[in-house]
């Protein structure tokens, strides 16, 4: 019986020891608890810090369209006309090719109908079938312009054409994966430096890097939200010069465009003359866009 007893109670005092394992375990994080637990990283003092930079690039992308109307009194008449004059334009802005210039044309066609007025003396149309005088035909042409050093002579060029309106020229930014890597590194550099500041400024100094989040998201954890002493930096973003990238792909394509050499000279009565173009030659100047990054790294502190 005693060593039934003993043997019950050596059972008991292991029993918690076995449990101790399961006990020790991190708890998953639950969204709204008072107290989160931390990351490994977290272990020793640390500084999260934010980098955030922002950059002002010209824009290398410009559209902009034209619409060439013609009236007749059959439809197939007016669509030719019309189809007409946005051919000889086109052949033009192909010379200089597709990398460059992207050009999409549509043709649509609708009935003008005889009109009267009624009897408060509004000017109506007599919208029935046997009452159309006319076709009018519109021919449209949407511009995309990718090399910004031939903007000002293609949008030259479609004024010299004539066309019956124009819609303004838009410009937009389509950084390459270049930028997005150049900028990505300037966002970690930036973290890097505000992470010395802030510990030089608090008389400490930087161990080795912990983590480090192109994304940022590391630095937004609930921990360090709870804790804001632990984050250095991410209010305002440092202004970073993007020409200083030089020999990459971005200097060379957000570069102030240079005068490009004139496309293969349009036949005569085919497409507008170079003193048609040079005539409507306008002042197109690719106006900047803003590029922002972030990135989180965290220090170990001594």
């Amino acid at each position: 019986m005693r060593r039934l007893s003993a043997v019950l109670l050596l059972a008991a005092v292991a029993a918690p020891a076995l449990a101790l394992p399961a006990a020790a375990q991190t708890p998953p994080a639950t969204i709204g608890e008072r107290y989160v637990p931390a990351p490994w990283w977290m272990r020793d003092p640390v500084i999260a810090s934010v980098g955030y930079v922002r950059a002002e690039v010209a824009a290398n992308r410009a559209s902009f369209g034209a619409t060439f109307q013609s009236v007749d009194r059959s439809a197939a008449d007016a669509s030719r006309k019309a189809a007409d004059q946005v051919r000889a334009l086109s052949q033009a802005l192909a010379a200089y090719g597709v990398d460059k210039v992207r050009v999409e044309t549509s043709l649509t066609t609708q009935p003008l109908y005889d009109q009267y007025r009624d009897e408060n003396g509004v000017l109506r149309d007599n919208a029935r079938a046997d009452q159309i005088e006319r076709y009018q035909a519109n021919a449209n042409v949407s511009v995309t312009v990718r090399d910004a050093s031939v903007l000002e002579r293609v949008y030259a060029t479609v004024l010299a054409a004539q066309p019956t309106s124009t819609s303004p020229v838009s410009f937009h930014l389509e950084p390459d994966n270049a930028v997005k890597t150049w900028l990505q590194g300037e966002a970690v550099k930036d973290a890097a430096r505000r992470a010395r500041e802030a510990a030089s400024n608090a008389g400490a100094t930087l161990g080795g890097v912990r983590v480090i989040d192109p994304t940022g998201r590391a630095c937004q954890t609930d921990v360090l939200a709870g804790w804001p002493s632990y984050a250095s930096g991410g209010g305002l973003a440092t202004d970073v010069d993007a020409i200083t990238v030089t020999g990459s792909r971005m200097e060379r394509e957000f570069a102030p465009p240079s005068a490009p050499p004139p496309p293969p000279p349009p036949r005569p009565g085919v497409a507008p003359s170079e003193e048609q173009i040079e005539a409507a030659r306008l002042a197109l100047q690719p106006p900047l866009r803003e590029l922002t990054d972030r990135a989180c790294v965290v220090y170990g502190l001594n």
